[in-house]
């Protein structure tokens, strides 16, 4: 079975290019990221990790209309591909198993 080893970020990104779709954008995501994981985080960095995904064949990308707020500059749009929703189940289920397997002991604050 091929392994898909997603960094956290690559994980966060997926998933909010997944919730965000259709308008799934660099600044949006950026907004999102801090709003729901109250990480702050540079647009550049947003894009790296964008760029990097879609080398990966985990999203794609178009580019969608011109608009006068952008000055005609065009948004590129990110979703998810097949790939990387196979590659999010997976990172989900590894996960999922991995929390089921914690002992309920272990999870307890320790009492002094």
């Amino acid at each position: 079975m091929k392994r898909f080893n997603l960094g956290e970020l690559e994980e966060l990104l997926l998933l909010l290019v997944s919730v965000m779709h259709p308008d799934a954008y660099g600044v949006s995501i950026r907004e999102e990221i801090k709003k729901q994981a109250g990480r702050t985080i540079t647009l550049s960095t947003v894009h790296v990790a964008l760029h990097r995904l879609e080398e990966k064949g985990f999203i794609k990308s178009s580019f969608g209309e011109a608009t006068q707020v952008r000055g005609g500059k065009r948004k590129r749009l990110f979703q998810i591909t097949a790939y990387g929703r196979k590659a999010l189940s997976e990172t989900r289920e590894i996960r999922e198993r991995l929390w089921g397997q914690i002992p309920d002991v272990a999870l307890l604050k320790k009492m002094v």
